[in-house]
């Protein structure tokens, strides 16, 4: 069995979703597995990994926003240390992924036509996050 691994970093514009499907696509193609597991891991716990919607960018809009009403800015946390969007930021974190794993056949990744892998922002600003690409077959 072949394993490879890289760390990929993703500089984010504060909340947002960034689409990194092409670029964890480039790291399968160059770990040569034509069949195994691409296991994803942010290094963080204040954004996440999604498994998203690629075609309309109003889902992505819709996202942020129902996720704002869950967990709003102003709930009067007692975890602010690092300003108002933190503890948001963390349970948001909590209640998506921090990994996730995707079958590799053929050389790629196995998504649907309408999937693509985001890292979603969630602190107001720009970050760089890191994201551990396993790849095994």
């Amino acid at each position: 069995m072949v394993h490879y691994q890289k760390l990929l970093r993703v500089s984010t514009t504060g909340k947002s979703f960034h689409n990194i499907t092409a670029k964890i696509e480039a790291i399968v193609a160059e770990s040569g597995v034509e069949t195994g597991l691409c296991t994803l891991f942010l290094r963080h716990t204040s954004a996440s990994l999604v498994i998203q919607e690629n075609a309309d960018p109003d889902v992505l809009v819709d996202l942020a926003n129902f996720m704002a009403k869950l967990v709003p800015e102003s709930g009067g946390y007692i975890h602010d240390a690092e300003g108002p969007d933190d503890m948001p930021a963390h349970i948001r974190s909590a209640l998506t992924h921090t990994s996730e794993h995707i079958p590799i056949n053929r050389g790629h990744l196995v998504l649907g036509t309408w999937q693509g892998i985001y890292v979603w922002e969630h602190r107001q600003r720009s970050h760089t996050r890191e994201l551990v690409v396993h790849i095994s077959g």
